[in-house]
């Protein structure tokens, strides 16, 4: 077993890594910028380090600041958590290149899956369904463009081979604008990305969000843990996520599991990852591979009584899973609410003092979290500041909790999104399960 790690990341998943440390008795490094010196996994982990100015360019994506971090405390592996480097391959490599265990899928593994034109291409040979689109990256010859356009039929959308987060996509509907769209994709891409490389797919006009939750250690063991529905979402931002998706049959589920675990183990994958699917008209259609843990991790666990995080320790330091496929039940359901730092009507994020905190409780109730009274919510970084998480026997008694939950909930000192989350509980087509993903966007009168 790995004996000691340096946590790479901030806020609740440095703080949930840290939690996953302690039961497997491992001892933990964290890293911080000089902002966040009072987060709280800071002050209970058994070494910390700064690594630079709040930037996140100099503290958190400074790649020689982490490594000489991990030297200097004799730690054994790196866990990049969720965002900043954690999908970066580069980053992976030079922390193996360290003589450290990156703690996820090998650098090679996350270059591909981080490149969408290889990625689908290699989930269509593992057997994946994908959207139909130009299977390649688009040339500069406007006739074939025009071609593989109307062959997919409009509307279709352009997306940057390496873009995320909901960035790099224009959507065309007709031919008209096309090439125009193409022209300025490309130039967006290369400025954002540093790659231009674009591609073309079919737009799926009211399509859920999907995805699948699988984990592989490096003795030829692969699991799916069923999937989740992250279809609220505002600017391709998920917003309320939950376990398993409403509507999805046994049958399907097991169907695209297996086919999940079919596609990792053909391409060597190791570590926890996510298939994410858009899924119109009973269908399944891959979008990305997710090379890390996600934020919405905890809804699948809640569901599975598998820890995903402690498996990841387990899986780095070459262990076998602890569990087969057919240990895996899925039991009750489960949801969970991201509790931002931000105004609930302009979403303009609210750093400041937390002057007041009350955490809810009760049966089922789980909140992951890095706040407390008297911390000050820094204006660097992203504005979540936690996760309510609620589980039920069912989809209404999880509801009923997580409702129940929001209103005990206090966090004063600043604006938070709490008044946003509890509209989306007690919104009837929420409550009736298996909207689309711009439900929320049309609720709030946004364009998508």
């Amino acid at each position: 077993m790995i004996g000691k790690i340096l946590i790479a990341n901030r806020g609740e998943i440095a703080l949930r890594i840290l939690r996953a440390c302690r039961e497997l008795g491992i001892k933990a490094v964290a890293v911080h910028s000089e902002a966040d010196r009072d987060l709280k996994h800071v002050r209970l982990a058994d070494e910390s380090v700064c690594i630079g100015p709040a930037s996140s360019k100099e503290s958190y994506l400074n790649v020689p600041a982490i490594i000489s971090a991990a030297e200097v405390t004799d730690s054994e592996a790196i866990h990049p958590g969720y965002g900043f480097l954690s999908e970066n391959a580069d980053f992976a490599e030079k922390v193996i290149q360290s003589g450290f265990i990156f703690i996820g899928p090998r650098p090679e593994t996350i270059r591909v899956m981080g490149d969408k034109v290889a990625a689908i291409a290699a989930m269509k040979s593992a057997g994946i369904p994908c959207i139909p689109g130009s299977d390649g990256p688009l040339g500069d010859d406007p006739e074939e463009n025009m071609a593989i356009a109307r062959r997919i039929g409009f509307p279709i959308i352009i997306k940057a081979a390496g873009g995320g987060g909901g960035r790099g996509m224009r959507v065309v509907h007709s031919e008209a604008h096309l090439m125009a769209a193409i022209t300025l994709t490309k130039g967006e891409a290369g400025a954002a990305f540093g790659n231009d490389m674009v591609y073309m797919e079919k737009f799926l006009e009211d399509p859920r969000h999907v995805e699948f939750q699988v984990i592989a250690d490096s003795h030829g063991h692969c699991v799916h843990l069923g999937e989740r529905d992250c279809s609220m979402q505002r600017r391709h931002q998920k917003v309320v996520e939950e376990a398993p998706a409403p509507g999805i049959s046994e049958e399907k589920r097991q169907e695209m599991g297996a086919r999940c675990v079919k596609a990792c183990l053909e391409i060597g994958y190791l570590g926890a990852g996510t298939f994410e699917f858009l899924y119109q008209d009973g269908e399944f259609y891959f979008i990305e591979m997710n090379t890390r843990v996600q934020v919405e991790h905890p809804v699948t666990e809640m569901v599975t009584g598998f820890d995903i995080v402690k498996e990841q320790l387990l899986v780095a330091s070459g262990e076998k899973l602890s569990f087969v496929q057919s240990d895996v039940r899925l039991r009750g359901h489960a949801v969970e609410c991201r509790i931002n730092a931000e105004d609930a009507r302009t979403f303009i994020p609210s750093p400041g003092l937390i002057e007041q905190f009350h955490m809810p409780g009760g049966p089922g109730v789980r909140v992951e979290t890095h706040i407390y009274n008297g911390y000050r919510v820094p204006p660097y970084y992203d504005s979540m500041i936690g996760k309510l998480i609620a589980h039920g026997e069912d989809r209404q008694s999880a509801l009923a909790r997580m409702r129940t939950a929001l209103n005990e909930m206090v966090i004063g000192g600043i604006n938070c999104n709490i008044p946003l989350l509890l509209d989306i509980i007690n919104d009837p087509g929420f409550e009736a399960g298996g909207q689309n993903i711009h439900y929320l966007e049309k609720k709030l009168g946004l364009k998508h």
